[in-house]
């Protein structure tokens, strides 16, 4: 390149490395969605030429100077059947492939690793199931089926991941989830696509793409000492919702343990999964949800509890799978040890107001 001066030389690269008009492919899904794209562009060019092709024609042999007098023409029922049938095959492709490829990016797979992101003015906030929090910044693993389940805590916001052609809405009351497997190790940037609000555009952050081993580094690193699990467990507790949560024969409310995925019965005669849709729900708007055969006596925690507490709630109940560390903590806000539940907590350690609760916020995110 000894033709072009370095200066002009560098500019081009530059341009070409942060302005490109596509991101990079950096996960399984995106070499399909652009293939679909570039389909769409190409069908678009094909009839745009054709299209314009067709009118310089028509122009030309029908001009007024070669016909001054005009002809009526007669219709052709093949060619207008052909221009129906055509572009009506190449619309139900399109629908078709899309369709798939949407249903594929909007059900994880069954391994898919769940992270739970909060999207508030003007942030986002990943809580990892470890513990591990980061503001405006995502670290995960190539190879690995990611799972995102997406909340707003105030208005609409909108997740998207260009490097890896994801986008997802944010809504405020409702969990929506995307899922991706990073291929490329690397940083990617993120973006809220969604206006909301007055500092919207600064409402961006950074997904980075590590290998396996490089991503438990972080995690040994990045750990704040307790799980989602946990904190949700000493909110369970500090809430004293084990008072009617207990398994007891007398208990005013229904066992909890095994209780997420279950087909529960409800006392207006329907029938409901707990998800984790419903789970937050039951804990916000708890008389929407009355189990059969209890009385609807459970109070709301709306404006209670901050999603981020609901979240660490809903962990705590989806990883219950007896009713030993409900039992164990009735009448105290200690934390329990992990493990399988048969070492006893430290009855006299003092314990800090459980994460998740609005009248203490989190002042330090560690990431």
């Amino acid at each position: 390149m000894d033709h072009i001066s370095p200066v002009l030389w560098q500019f081009l690269v530059k341009w070409m490395t942060n302005f490109a008009l596509f991101p990079p492919e950096a996960s399984k899904i995106a070499p399909q969605m652009d293939a679909l794209y570039f389909f769409m562009v190409l069908v678009s060019l094909v009839g745009l030429t054709l299209v314009a092709l067709l009118i310089t024609v028509f122009c030309i042999l029908y001009s007024k100077e070669r016909h001054p007098v005009a002809e009526q023409i007669e219709g052709s029922t093949l060619l207008e059947a052909t221009w129906t049938i055509i572009p009506l095959g190449l619309f139900l492709v399109m629908f078709v492939w899309g369709a798939l490829l949407y249903f594929r990016i909007y059900t994880p797979p069954a391994n898919a690793m769940n992270i739970y992101v909060v999207g508030k003015q003007w942030m986002w906030k990943a809580e990892h199931p470890g513990g591990q929090h980061e503001i405006n910044a995502l670290h995960i693993p190539t190879g690995k089926p990611i799972q995102l389940t997406l909340i707003s805590q105030d208005v609409f916001h909108s997740f998207s991941i260009p490097a890896f052609r994801v986008k997802r809405e944010a809504i405020p009351g409702r969990y929506t989830s995307v899922w991706f497997e990073a291929t490329t190790p690397g940083t990617y940037h993120l973006f809220c696509t969604q206006y909301c609000g007055t500092n919207h555009s600064a409402m961006i952050g950074e997904i980075t793409v590590l290998t396996p081993d490089d991503y438990k580094k972080w995690l040994a690193e990045s750990t704040s000492g307790m799980s989602l699990a946990q904190n949700g467990e000493r909110l369970f507790a500090s809430l004293s919702c084990n008072a009617c949560h207990n398994a007891k024969p007398d208990a005013r409310g229904p066992s909890l343990a095994n209780v997420y995925g279950a087909k529960l019965a409800l006392s207006n005669g329907g029938t409901a999964i707990a998800d984790d849709a419903y789970l937050r729900e039951s804990i916000l708007n708890p008389s929407q949800h009355i189990t059969q055969g209890y009385a609807p006596i459970m109070p709301t925690y709306q404006g209670q509890i901050s999603e981020d507490g609901v979240i660490a709630l809903v962990e705590y109940i989806k990883n219950l799978d007896s009713n030993y560390r409900i039992e164990q903590t009735l009448n105290t806000t200690d934390l329990l040890p992990e493990g399988d539940g048969k070492n006893s907590p430290a009855a006299s350690r003092s314990v800090e107001q459980p994460a998740g609760q609005n009248a203490a916020p989190k002042g330090t995110v560690k990431q």
